[in-house]
């Protein structure tokens, strides 16, 4: 069941998705693992996030930093970051901004785990859960848990995590439905490298990534 919404922050929120990464591209499941290096192609898209950035707020907007503490997130933020005129080091990081756990799946393939339990991805994008892993219940939990600690957050903010944990976040921050399956409000997928928008719960895409679109 997914949590009450707190009141809505006066500030903006930029939601974005960490680049592409080695993990990524040899077709792994990732999970929370806390550290799978960007690949080039995955910097490239960090690059583009942060021109795009600086094309809409400026140098030094008034912004407050924040990200999953795994290592793919802090690389892409450093480059967003960069563009932005940012100490890095003042960025606030949070380990529920993390990705999906996937227990046992973790790490692994997704053709052995497909080989052996079938289908992993289900056809709008989202990740099976592992048998001993982390639910969407449980992601809608420390997501909003998160966003009522930090709702007194003052002005804009950028928000830098994962595929799956930020459809949860971008679906409780929107007053999504709750998927009829997972039990939690999930948003619609986007690219690795992209950023969305939210204002008063609204959402809109600030930039498209040009990442793989699926989990």
């Amino acid at each position: 069941m997914n949590q009450p919404l707190p009141a809505s922050r006066k500030g903006r929120d930029f939601i974005a998705r960490h680049g592409e990464t080695v993990f990524n591209a040899a077709r792994r499941l990732q999970g929370d693992h806390p550290h799978t290096p960007l690949t080039r192609a995955g910097f490239m898209q960090a690059d583009e996030m942060g021109r795009a950035l600086r094309d809409l707020l400026g140098a030094k907007p008034a912004l407050t930093l924040w990200a999953s503490p795994t290592g793919r997130a802090l690389q892409t933020l450093a480059v967003i970051a960069e563009h932005l005129e940012f100490d890095w080091h003042a960025a606030h990081t949070d380990p529920r901004l993390v990705e999906i756990g996937m227990g046992s799946w973790g790490g692994r393939y997704y053709a052995d785990v497909i080989g052996e339990v079938g289908p992993v991805v289900t056809p709008e994008g989202l990740l099976r859960p592992a048998a001993d892993g982390e639910d969407y219940r449980q992601i809608d939990i420390r997501v909003s848990s998160w966003l009522t600690d930090t709702n007194d957050d003052a002005g804009d903010r950028l928000v830098i995590m994962h595929g799956i944990s930020s459809r949860v976040l971008r679906g409780v921050m929107t007053g999504a439905s709750v998927h009829p399956e997972w039990g939690a409000p999930i948003a619609a997928g986007l690219p690795q490298g992209s950023v969305v928008l939210i204002e008063q719960g609204r959402e809109s895409v600030a930039h498209l990534g040009t990442g793989h679109a699926p989990a």
